[in-house]
């Protein structure tokens, strides 16, 4: 744990949690026993009870592979604007992947300050959801002309779903459940999203003018990669306070769907992201989220009560009475994030 303790308090108030012991029961390091799981666990639970977020270290993701994503990420962005659109969005169909030019994505009905690329799953023609014409399944896409661009990405994306489901266990530990329950119910086969988001210098403009406005993520859980410029704020209950970033770690923050699952016990906290540097900012969100095509039901937990804070939310409404499974929750969000998709898929 020297990590940890090299960490000023001051520096962030979001928790720091090193998860070197869950990591370990899948890994050639010592095995780790189950009171570690649960001393881990007990942060976790606390953590997400406090504020829906936290850092981790310990995760052993290849800081080598990271610095590559970072780097080639880079390169594509400062291309020109005609460069970037020859892997748009709309070239990928129903899969939704690919690239959007700042302002096309939407945060509550406004344009935000970012642009980005739409990545997830390595998935050929032939896979059964692609045949299907399940919308955001299918194959990425990739800029030509940066080297190595595609198998960074893809390796990245490896190496994060390992992490989340290492990071799952932790959490259905900390509701007192088997550490394999949402791989069990939810999660074997994830549907994995990953973006790289660009946000560009915002010193010049209006201070109201956000990056991506105040908004919660929709499935189980997010793996956030943060670049060292920073901006990204978080909703406690004393109000907005900094997520910066902090080297080494991740942040992680849960979703709308384990707000519902838990009974409202973790809560889907908002956040949101403003560059008031000088410098583009760089952010690699990865969603972990359930199967697309299973039904979100709350978990029977002892003693909870499900606690509804629709006059609390950003868009005043409850992840508790959603009835569906994931995929029609998030397609209906996804909906007014790119009302063109909309056209699309149905």
């Amino acid at each position: 744990m020297t990590i940890l303790q090299v960490v000023d308090k001051e520096f962030s108030q979001v928790p720091v949690i090193d998860i070197s012991m869950l990591v370990s029961q899948t890994s050639h390091s010592a095995a780790a026993t189950p009171q570690d799981y649960y001393l881990v666990a007990d942060q976790i639970r606390q953590a997400l009870h406090d504020y829906g977020f936290f850092y981790i270290v310990g995760h052993e993701v290849d800081e080598q592979l990271q610095k590559q994503l970072e780097h080639l990420s880079q390169q594509f962005f400062a291309q020109d604007i005609e460069t970037k659109l020859k892997i748009r969005m709309a070239l990928s169909g129903r899969a939704w992947q690919g690239y959007f030019p700042i302002g096309n994505e939407l945060t509550s009905g406004k344009p935000d300050l970012k642009e980005g690329i739409y990545l997830g799953a390595e998935l050929e023609e032939d896979h059964p959801l692609v045949k299907a014409s399940i919308p955001m399944h299918g194959c990425n896409l990739f800029p030509s002309n940066i080297p190595h661009f595609r198998e960074t990405v893809l390796d990245y994306i490896d190496s994060m779903t390992k992490l989340g489901h290492t990071v799952m266990a932790g959490i259905a530990l900390s509701l007192g459940l088997e550490k394999s329950y949402f791989a069990d119910h939810y999660t074997k086969d994830p549907l994995i999203l990953f973006r790289i988001f660009n946000y560009p210098p915002n010193s010049s403009l209006s201070e109201s003018k956000w990056g991506v406005g105040e908004h919660t993520d929709y499935g189980v859980l997010t793996i956030l990669k943060q670049d060292s410029v920073g901006g990204l704020q978080v909703k406690s209950k004393s109000g907005w306070i900094d997520a910066p970033p902090i080297p080494g770690s991740f942040v992680c923050k849960i979703g709308d769907m384990l707000d519902r699952m838990t009974r409202g016990l973790y809560r889907s906290t908002p956040h949101r992201v403003q560059n008031l540097s000088t410098s583009n900012r760089l952010s690699f969100p990865f969603f972990f989220d359930p199967n697309f095509n299973v039904e979100i039901k709350p978990i029977e937990l002892n003693n909870v009560v499900v606690n509804d804070d629709k006059s609390d939310r950003w868009d005043k409404t409850s992840v508790h009475e959603f009835r569906g499974t994931y995929g029609d929750y998030l397609l209906n969000k996804v909906f007014k994030v790119f009302p063109e998709l909309r056209q699309k898929v149905l």
